[in-house]
């Protein structure tokens, strides 16, 4: 398929997220969890900063390991936008949106 790697990649970074908003892992915790390479998931990690996300890092009695500070799906204003009924499109914007909208 034309876009399978782009789609095992977003797969991938979605499945990173949701282990970095559960808490308690590691870089190399994350690796082994989803058998790919450390810098592999510090790529990803990269990624997913630019895409706005706070991840920071904390060293505790155990080790390093990730935060996940402020969730965009949580915290920040964002219009979702329902395509053909089944699909859905979030659109992340700087300021509050209004909901009512109409869409010729």
């Amino acid at each position: 398929m034309l876009y399978q790697r782009s789609l095992d990649i977003e797969r991938r970074l979605e499945t990173v997220l949701r282990l970095i908003r559960s808490g308690g892992y590691s870089t190399p915790m994350i690796a082994e969890e989803l058998g790919i390479s450390i810098p592999t998931v510090s790529r990803d990690v990269t990624a997913l900063r630019e895409r706005g996300h706070d991840i920071r890092s904390e060293r505790g009695d155990e080790g390093w390991r990730y935060l996940l500070i402020q969730d965009l799906k949580k915290n920040s204003p964002h219009l979702d936008i329902r395509v053909d009924g089944s699909e859905t499109l979030t659109v992340l914007t700087k300021h509050p949106v209004q909901r009512k909208a109409r869409f010729a």
